[in-house]
């Protein structure tokens, strides 16, 4: 099984990490998806302006902006 984590950038696109920021891996994509859909305000707060999902240090799918559709 490979491990599911999200990679956090600031607005200019530089990879953020530590600090406030978790470093958590998931066991599945679900998973990974449901923990940033309800960690989204937390990471936006922390200066998280778009995340990356990766699977194994594989781009999945990204950037995907934190910012609410207006």
């Amino acid at each position: 099984m490979n491990p599911w984590a999200w990679r956090f950038e600031a607005a200019d696109g530089s990879t953020l990490s530590g600090g406030e920021l978790p470093a958590n891996t998931f066991p599945s994509q679900a998973d990974a998806e449901t923990w940033v859909g309800e960690a989204w305000h937390d990471l936006l707060a922390a200066g998280v302006e778009q995340v990356y999902l990766l699977e194994s240090d594989e781009v999945v799918y990204g950037p995907m902006s934190l910012r609410p559709v207006e």
